[in-house]
């Protein structure tokens, strides 16, 4: 959770009874407990410098804090692709009413059986090995000397037995903590003087990935804490994947938030709002992240990526062609895969679509570049394009549109493909494969509403004047594949 809903700072308008706020498409974000402007979503990995609710000042403390502290950077050499894996916080939120509802509460058994299901139905070969504890898990005290431990009820093994569990299927875990007096949930926080403390402990019971929230903290906390977390794990010795709501919390964006100091920070962020289980909520996350490419896609890279936040197919939120555009449009922002839905009882057809072997390669490829929106049509038509290694790419034609299929002509020519190359096309979902497609044809897709066509490319013949593109520049339109 990202502060869920806590200091979302009244983005989508005046709140609704009960604290909370009815955001677009009728959403409700949790906004009660932050109104002291102190909280946002989920962040940042980065040092100090990223951001500061008091502004430049906090900016400042961070840039400070960066050039007197080198040991800052994470450098821990994790999450050279975007992790992959199962968080529980959307789909079950912080439950803990385990009497009524034992099967989807907030508890060990819930963690043991998801493990289950990662490791015997397929998921954890093709690269899904994170198991994400969110927020509530903890007791609402810390013990006598100052640690904080699981839930007694709910967590009546302890979190290194999980670890174990999820360890002996071949997996990994990860857990929640929030840099700040109280977790978005009014449990436990990790205030600066307990950094060490809780990095220690959470070596200590076998935790691979760390999620820091940012609720009931300030600027200034911030730009301290979120580095001294990342130098703190890395003083416990045990390889932790570091995911920071740093960003988050400061609006996402420059000046309060530094990429390049939180890149040197954080392994993955979170820029932007929380995911609700809703359409609205996918496109409200496409839209600031294509709006604010020019900023995001250079600070993505191996082993620091941006996370628009969790993959809600296999709910209820979305259509069959909503989610595999879900799907397809995370996978060419090269966003970490972390599903949060009843692995129990999924469908079929979700399934089918979050374990589409091209799709979690294209996700994967090593380069690393995240992709970009190229066009946007005035018939709500887009395209994103992602370089991949090997001279590949992977194109998605995005349809807007509410009324019916849509014929959507064009040429990689027109998309800035190089001159005289020829390539083999691969749908992605179909797995239909076109050869000899040069760059100047014409061809045209068909693109159902709310809905993706998704190609890999792979070039046959190339131009023999080899053309290059630094993937981390924020070009605009000559973004273009890379070949290297």
């Amino acid at each position: 959770m990202g502060c869920h809903g806590c200091g979302a700072q009244h983005r989508y308008g005046a709140p609704a009874r009960g604290g909370r706020e009815v955001g677009a498409g009728g959403q409700v974000m949790r906004a009660a407990s932050c109104e002291r402007g102190e909280g946002r979503a989920e962040l940042l990995r980065a040092p100090a410098a990223a951001m500061g609710s008091a502004g430049l000042s906090g900016l400042a403390l961070a840039l400070a804090l960066a050039l007197a502290l080198p040991s800052v950077a994470l450098e821990n050499g994790l999450a050279l692709t975007p992790p992959m894996g199962w968080l529980a916080w959307e789909r079950f939120r912080c439950n803990v009413d385990c009497r009524a509802d034992p099967r989807n509460c907030i508890s060990e058994t819930l963690f043991f059986e998801m493990a289950d299901r990662l490791a015997e139905d397929g998921w954890r070969e093709l690269g899904y090995q994170y198991i994400n504890i969110d927020d509530c898990w903890s007791a609402k005290q810390r013990d006598v000397a100052g640690r904080l431990v699981p839930d007694p009820e709910r967590f009546p093994r302890g979190i290194k037995a999980l670890a174990d569990y999820v360890h002996a299927r071949g997996l990994k875990l990860g857990i929640y903590g929030d840099l700040g007096t109280l977790t978005c949930g009014g449990y436990p926080g990790t205030t600066l003087d307990r950094v060490e403390l809780d990095a220690q402990t959470f070596a200590e019971w076998g935790v691979d990935m760390l999620k820091l929230d940012g609720c009931y903290s300030s600027g200034e906390e911030q730009a301290q804490g979120y580095p001294e977390m990342a130098r703190a794990l890395n003083a416990t010795g045990r390889p932790i994947v570091y995911s920071c709501s740093w960003p988050a919390y400061q609006g996402g964006l420059p000046p309060k938030v530094n990429y390049t100091i939180l890149a040197n920070v954080c392994n993955l962020w979170r820029n932007y709002d929380d995911i609700q289980d809703s359409w609205d909520s996918v496109l409200s996350i496409l839209d600031w992240f294509s709006t604010n490419q020019d900023v995001l896609q250079p600070a993505a890279g191996p082993g620091h990526w941006n996370d628009p936040d969790m993959l809600i197919i296999g709910n209820f939120g979305l259509s069959y062609e909503q989610s595999r555009s879900q799907m397809a449009l995370w996978t060419v922002m090269a966003a970490p895969l972390l599903m949060s839905t009843d692995l129990r009882t999924i469908s079929p057809s979700a399934k089918e679509i979050l374990q589409n072997r091209l799709m979690i390669q294209i996700n994967q490829d090593p380069l690393g570049i995240q992709g970009r929106r190229i066009v946007k049509e005035k018939s709500h038509i887009e395209v994103f394009l992602r370089p991949l290694s090997q001279a590949a790419s992977a194109l998605v034609f995005f349809s807007r549109r509410t009324d019916m299929p849509f014929l959507y002509s064009t040429s990689l020519a027109k998309l800035h493909f190089p001159q005289d190359a020829v390539y083999e096309v691969q749908d992605v979902y179909s797995g239909k494969i076109m050869s000899g497609l040069k760059t100047g044809d014409n061809f045209s897709v068909v693109i159902n509403p709310s809905g993706v066509v998704m190609w890999y490319l792979y070039p046959t013949a190339l131009p023999a004047q080899p053309w290059h593109v630094v993937g981390q520049q924020a070009p605009g339109e000559g973004f273009r594949p890379v070949l290297l």
